[in-house]
């Protein structure tokens, strides 16, 4: 029977990695052991796992010679002609070098709020802009990403519905640049949904609870006139609100300049501005946010531990901003 096993095995995987693995344990006649065949599935498997796909949480378009000034109303009309709706811009850490366009659609909208666990605020998709030297360099974050980070349960059952919603954002920017590639760094795809940056790190089940409202009115009240009040320097970017729902995001820009963007972008990489603004998701009662532990991480992933410690002071930042935002 283990001789059996030993040769479906090679005929199956058949790569000189596997094969090597076999004819060592087939030579030194470990094969006589169940033991020895569990260990060999234990190393089949970490090979395998080497093997998965990856996905990154950016792609760029491409550098351009126009200013950001001659590119938003291009990029406006373009989403707009094709079925898009933009839902907010603007210039993060007020700098006229930097900008992001929110964008979404009805469908989207529809099917993220499937998703009960704050799905909803894996709706909005972003273009970026960062202006150096003459040049624009256009970026896009990965629909993808987003997707399989934020919908924590249930992404498999609608696979098919996000890859397309995803497929659709890219096909519609691709053209406005002039290469597109994948940067910001690599996560697996099967695992994006439970990412954390290290142990003991939180998870997107972990988001911190900002304020509790007697209703789901009083806390939309409360959030749209602290924001438009511009309590902490704070301004409004984009809000997708469903008051049937109970149910409602907003993008928030965080323009202190002792402890908002212009501190922190420049320190952990400006090149990925499309993760801007920042999100407060309010559901039924409750306003809640992603943990910065966990957004600048997931959407950072490449940065080492050392920048991050410059950073360390970051998360709590942001938190303080939105939880005034919801007082």
């Amino acid at each position: 029977m283990i001789y059996i096993i030993d040769k479906i095995l090679l005929g199956i995987i058949g790569q000189p990695i596997f094969v090597s693995i076999y004819e060592y344990i087939y030579h030194n006649q470990y094969k006589k052991t169940m033991k020895k065949l569990f260990l060999l599935f234990l190393l089949l498997a970490s090979f395998v796992g080497f093997t998965q796909e990856t996905i990154s949480p950016y792609y760029c378009l491409g550098e351009v010679s126009e200013n950001i000034e001659t590119l938003i109303p291009t990029v406006k009309d373009t989403l707009t002609a094709t079925g898009f709706n933009v839902i907010g811009e603007y210039h993060p850490e007020k700098n006229e070098n930097l900008y992001v366009i929110a964008y979404t659609s009805d469908e989207l909208i529809n099917l993220t709020q499937k998703f009960a666990d704050r799905g909803l605020l894996a709706a909005t998709l972003k273009v970026g802009f960062v202006s150096k030297e003459g040049k624009t360099t256009i970026s896009m974050l990965n629909p993808e990403y987003q997707f399989r980070a934020y919908i924590y349960e249930g992404y498999d059952n609608y696979a098919s519905k996000f890859e397309a919603l995803s497929q659709s954002a890219i096909d519609v920017l691709k053209p406005l640049g002039n290469k597109f590639e994948a940067f910001g760094g690599e996560e697996k795809k099967d695992k994006l949904y439970k990412y954390h940056y290290k142990m003991m790190m939180p998870y997107f089940t972990d988001p911190v609870e900002l304020n509790e409202f007697s209703s789901f009115a009083e806390g939309l009240k409360t959030i749209r006139e602290n924001l438009e009040a511009g309590l902490g320097n704070t301004a409004k970017v984009y809000e997708i609100v469903d008051e049937e729902m109970q149910i409602a995001v907003f993008g928030v820009a965080l323009y202190d300049a002792d402890e908002g963007e212009g501190d922190f972008l420049p320190v952990i990489g400006e090149d990925h501005i499309a993760a801007m603004p920042y999100d407060i998701i309010l559901q039924g009662n409750t306003a809640t946010m992603l943990h910065g532990k966990y957004r600048f991480a997931l959407l950072w992933p490449e940065l080492t531990m050392g920048t991050f410690m410059k950073i360390m002071s970051t998360p709590k930042n942001v938190e303080r901003f939105m939880e005034a935002l919801t007082k």
